[in-house]
């Protein structure tokens, strides 16, 4: 994989940066989780800047897929990183001790739909989130890409 530790912002946020810096510099072992749900880093590329950003999500997986919910903790507005993947698809994943790219796809609605509830069991807040908001939240899946 191309791109160093180096080129990458790490989300401006305090508690993402420290725990996506706890993630990456335990090689994985560290900081994999919030609130006990699974998460993984998330490094994509600003569609403004081209600079590679990083930041911490929680995941659920899908097969062999990962999926991440653009929730913004139930904001009107959808996250940067969001847009950033409508943007450019193509990101760097950490999950655990793992790195590898992926390429990143928004959920229909009856995908969605079919994964919804195994989310909101991972991450309860997620039920509430979309309550909070006449945005509907989007779900991505996340396809790996190196084999």
């Amino acid at each position: 994989m191309t791109g160093s530790d180096n080129e990458v912002e790490v989300s401006p946020t305090g508690w993402v940066a420290d725990q996506a810096r706890t993630y990456e510099e335990s090689g994985g072992t560290k900081g994999t989780t919030m609130q006990g749900a699974p998460c993984l880093l998330l490094d994509y590329k600003g569609r403004k800047t081209g600079q590679w950003r990083r930041t911490v999500l929680i995941y659920g997986r899908d097969g062999d897929d990962y999926l991440i919910v653009a929730s913004y903790g139930g904001s009107d507005q959808h996250p940067l990183w969001y847009l950033n993947l409508q943007a450019d698809p193509d990101v760097r994943l950490r999950v655990g001790t793992e790195r590898f790219t992926a390429r990143a796809e928004t959920l229909p609605a009856a995908e969605k739909a079919r994964v919804w509830d195994s989310l909101v069991e991972l991450f309860a807040p997620y039920a509430e989130y979309q309550k909070k908001t006449s945005r509907d939240i989007p779900v991505v899946r996340l396809t790996r890409t190196d084999g």
